[in-house]
């Protein structure tokens, strides 16, 4: 069922080397992605109200203290696991500075240079533009940065990026501060980027040396990044030609990890920086060799652009498997424009209607995902796009579907489900795990992650987390033993049906488990009765019942226990007119108990003010059964 990363695709390099690259590639000179700030007529067309926004973010800027990044704080990462109190000052000085940029480009007057200046200079000083968690890519491992080692990651690529938009936007005035600035961060790019990511094949990200593992969003994340330093400031012709080329390979490399169906193993937030930065490298090359590189065509590239709106499901809430939060924040245009790049009206007016959704003018982020932004105003800001809000969804190859009772309705029941296997990119113990929604609100939810510390991506450490728990997902507790992580646990004989009266999944969950946990078989399936009820059927045989088996369901709506074979959901917190819902049971079978937690993470807080987990236990463990348990509306 999923794609053999053995067998190469390699759509943009299959038939490119750097000598048939190398005409293809507009001369330097030529090279004109955005407008500039001497471009008067593009920044003078922007709508008032987006002008005023950015020259008033630009004002609240200035005066303001640059940030102090210290060392014992860098090194909080390695003494206490926390990497929050660093990434945030670090973080905001990069937010500043774009903020200062689009300002001086709107404006023109000359009024934030000297702040733009301070900016760029202060980060040219840092010692590494990336993050603390991220060390361990340098030979010294983590702590403090070896400045004799310059390495790239997510955080530098992003620094880079900033850095390179800055010296092409703003150009010569620069100059009027010192004509240092300009040649500072040329020089800091050439030795912190386009030259290590040049004579450097081990960063792991780029997918040499990796045993035909997968590689996840750093590699087309990093990609964007090295991509558009190369673009933008690479003169010499060899040098600029084998970049791009080397970029395109590394690419390739996770182009060909892709499942055909488009899915995204890490979820709808992450996707904004897998395939959505995919899709950034795809627009600077279709623009740096005037359209002769152009794959948006290709089945895969357009499959992949369509993920995030295969899973909405109502309002701005979306299938949230993996760590990606309920709440995504997918930035809309780059949905919108990946729509318009590969001809699907139906994506861009998603795009259009999600960037409506949020209710601001979305002027934060990556600069270079800024820029596009605003000149896509008028189609972003389209009264007639709308959501398509499909009925039903499968994914065979990451094995997830979803279903809801009416195409185009958020009323009703709505229910994603999945298969797969332990060792997905960002992963969770959750092979067999749903979750489901009632007129569009959270019913049974999948928690999400609490905020990133090394304990999160440390693999011997990752699972005690316990968000990350098979136990804290919508599954059951065998003979006291979770599930497992890593690849070979996996679903097996896994089975998708739709119709106009149902939509069914049926998998068998034995192979999530160590083989202690005793099961021989367990066959879960899934089934919205569309207009009627969720029900979730387990079937299993066990080797030995040696506890009690629980199964686990989570909410974040108030429960009731009061009714004897019923367990009453309340209204959805943020919506106290919603129907509630019930959980039936078999009463003879079970005992139902509830665990409530008061959510403090922060990330967790964003989206989730108190959980709880329904605990129905068998009375008398049994070694073989089948068990049903129905989720029906109540008014």
């Amino acid at each position: 069922m999923f794609n053999d990363p053995c067998t190469p695709r390699s759509l943009l390099t299959r038939a490119m080397d750097g000598t048939t690259l190398r005409p293809l590639l507009v001369e330097p000179a030529d090279f004109h992605p955005q407008p500039t700030l001497a471009d008067r007529a593009a920044w003078n067309r922007l709508p008032p109200a987006l002008r005023h926004a950015l020259i008033a973010a630009g004002e609240t800027r200035l005066g303001e203290p640059w940030e102090l990044l210290r060392a014992t704080v860098q090194l909080g990462f390695v003494r206490t696991g926390n990497r929050a109190d660093f990434e945030a000052p670090h973080a905001a000085r990069r937010h500043r500075l774009g903020e200062l940029v689009l300002a001086e480009c709107v404006e023109n007057r000359g009024r934030f240079l000297d702040a733009i200046a301070d900016g760029l200079w202060l980060i040219c000083e840092e010692t590494y533009w990336g993050g603390a968690a991220h060390l361990f890519m340098q030979r010294r491992g983590p702590g403090l940065p070896d400045v004799t080692e310059p390495t790239f990651d997510l955080g530098v690529g992003e620094t880079a990026a900033l850095l390179a938009w800055t010296w092409y936007l703003l150009g010569d005035r620069l100059d009027t501060v010192s004509p240092f600035i300009r040649e500072r961060v040329r020089w800091e790019l050439e030795r912190r980027v386009l030259t290590p990511c040049l004579d450097r094949d081990d960063f792991w990200w780029m997918g040499w040396h990796r045993d035909n593992r997968p590689v996840n969003n750093w590699n087309p994340w990093c990609c964007s990044a090295w991509l558009t330093c190369i673009l933008l400031l690479e003169t010499d012709r060899d040098r600029r030609t084998r970049g791009v080329h080397k970029v395109m390979r590394i690419l390739d490399i996770f182009i060909d990890h892709q499942p055909a169906d488009g899915g995204c193993d890490e979820g709808p937030n992450y996707w904004a920086r897998a395939a959505g930065s995919l899709f950034e490298c795809l627009d600077l090359l279709h623009a740096a060799t005037a359209g002769r590189i152009d794959i948006f065509h290709e089945p895969l590239i357009r499959e992949m652009g369509r993920f995030v709106q295969r899973t909405h499901v109502h309002g701005l809430w979306f299938v949230n498997f993996a760590d990606s939060p309920v709440r995504p924040g997918t930035e809309a245009v780059i949905l919108h424009l990946y729509g318009r790049r590969i001809g699907d009206p139906a994506l861009a007016a998603f795009g259009s209607w999600l960037f409506q959704q949020r209710r601001d003018l979305q002027l934060g982020g990556s600069i270079g995902r800024v820029l596009p932004r605003l000149w896509a105003d008028a189609d972003l800001n389209d009264p007639a796009a709308r959501p398509p809000l499909y009925r039903d969804i499968w994914l065979p190859e990451l094995q997830i579907m979803t279903a809801r009772d009416l195409a185009g309705s958020s009323g009703g029941f709505f229910l994603a489900a999945k298969g797969g296997h332990n060792e997905e990119s960002h992963n969770h113990n959750d092979l067999g795990s749903f979750l489901t929604y009632l007129d569009g609100w959270p019913l049974l939810i999948d928690i999400g992650v609490e905020t990133y510390t090394r304990k999160t991506f440390t693999p011997k450490l990752r699972y005690e987390i316990w968000t990350m728990q098979s136990q804290w997902h919508n599954l059951p507790t065998v003979n006291g033993e979770l599930q497992h992580d890593g690849r070979e646990f996996a679903a097996r004989d896994v089975h998708y049906a739709c119709s106009d009266e149902a939509a069914t999944l049926q998998l068998d969950l034995a192979g999530a488990w160590p083989k202690s946990a005793g099961i021989s078989r367990w066959i879960r399936t899934l089934r919205l009765e569309r207009g009627r009820a969720v029900t979730v059927t387990d079937d299993y045989q066990l080797t030995a019942a040696r506890a009690p088996t629980v199964f686990n369901f989570i909410t974040t709506r108030p429960v009731e226990l009061g009714t004897t074979g019923q367990v009453r959901l309340g209204a959805f917190p943020e919506a106290p007119s919603s129907r509630g819902a019930a959980l039936a049971y078999d009463a003879a079978a079970f005992v139902a108990e509830v665990d409530d937690i008061e959510v403090t993470d922060p990330w967790l807080l964003t989206n989730w003010k108190r959980i709880y987990r329904i605990r129905l236990t068998e009375r008398i463990p049994a070694p073989q059964a089948r068990h049903e348990f129905c989720l029906t509306a109540r008014d």
